[in-house]
């Protein structure tokens, strides 16, 4: 019977899931580049022609564009998460793996955007776009309240004010990622758009979760340094 229990390997329990995670990353952003295919060109070829061609499927180059710099802000979102977390158990575990399963899909509906964009049916395809990362960001909430929840897997070093951060900054993609599914029926574009937008939020919000991590080591031992400050100019007193 698998137990939901802590493992007790200390600060290097997570290891083995990182390196397994940044290999699926790895393998998820590889893998886009399915997306650019080289154009066929009918007899006689010719520059223009070939130029041509290659400006046609702009789709591809865009869909290809958005989709590395989503998975590139989903590993380094992953990795900062990791940076909070010295413990897993049994059920951290099978989420951080539905989580890496949706990561592997990435490719396919970027596929369907870089073929399907500019037809009648860019609207379903772009809903399946954002219906992905809708449920990807879902895990991500999942996977982070697992950890932070009574902070049962985070160091202890890890502060009340970060944790609250963390958990409102990735609450805040659902309702845009759900937004981006339904306006996909209307206006494929603008749906686009939003989850483009989107990765520039989470590498905002990236580094404001590592400067307020700063922060927080500040405010925790500046005190101490002032506490040894006075008791020096205490003492040199007394000497006097």
């Amino acid at each position: 019977m698998i137990e939901g229990r802590h493992e007790t390997r200390g600060a290097k329990e997570t290891g083995r899931i990182e390196a397994f995670s940044d290999a699926v990353f790895a393998v998820a952003i590889t893998l886009l580049v399915f997306s650019l295919q080289v154009p066929t060109l009918d007899n006689p070829s010719t520059s223009e022609h070939l130029v041509r061609m290659l400006l046609l499927r702009w789709p591809s180059y865009l869909a290809f564009s958005i989709s590395f710099a989503t998975i590139l802000i989903m590993w380094i979102s992953h990795h900062v998460m990791f940076k909070l977390i010295d413990k897993s158990d049994t059920l951290f575990m099978f989420a951080n793996g539905f989580l890496l399963l949706l990561v592997t899909t990435v490719p396919f509906p970027t596929q369907l955007v870089a073929t399907y964009l500019t037809t009648p049916v860019a609207g379903v395809v772009c809903a399946i776009y954002a219906g992905l990362f809708l449920m990807t960001n879902l895990v991500y909430n999942l996977l982070w309240w697992l950890a932070a929840h009574q902070s049962r897997l985070l160091k202890d070093s890890v502060s009340p004010m970060l944790i609250h951060n963390q958990s409102r900054n990735y609450a805040l993609g659902a309702p845009c990622y759900l937004l981006a599914l339904v306006l996909a029926f209307w206006s494929p574009g603008v749906s686009i758009g939003i989850c483009s937008v989107l990765w520039l939020f989470w590498a905002f919000t990236t580094y404001e979760r590592r400067s307020a991590r700063e922060v927080y080591r500040k405010q925790r031992f500046e005190p101490d340094k002032k506490e040894r400050h006075n008791e020096g100019r205490f003492d040199d007193g007394n000497k006097a």
